[in-house]
């Protein structure tokens, strides 16, 4: 594989979509969200669609914990 050094780039994108694909299969696997846990494997959206669940749709107690301090903090 030969990819131009202008296209550096690319690699951390990748990464960054295995990991949030990752995260969002194991929660939807956990809350037994079935129709997230297709969509998330067969779009390949680099990354939004999971981070898209994860913060919005997931209800995952971390993500919950920091929407609770960003939104105090703007009252």
């Amino acid at each position: 594989m030969n990819i131009p050094q202008q296209y550096w780039w690319i690699y951390p994108l990748i990464i960054l979509d295995l990991v949030l694909k990752g995260f969002g299969l194991w929660i939807a696997a956990r809350k037994d969200h079935k129709y997230w846990f297709v969509a998330l494997i067969l779009v390949n959206s680099f990354g939004i669609l999971p981070l898209i669940y994860l913060v919005f749709f997931s209800k995952w107690e971390v993500i919950e914990k920091y929407k609770k301090q960003i939104f105090k903090k703007r009252k």
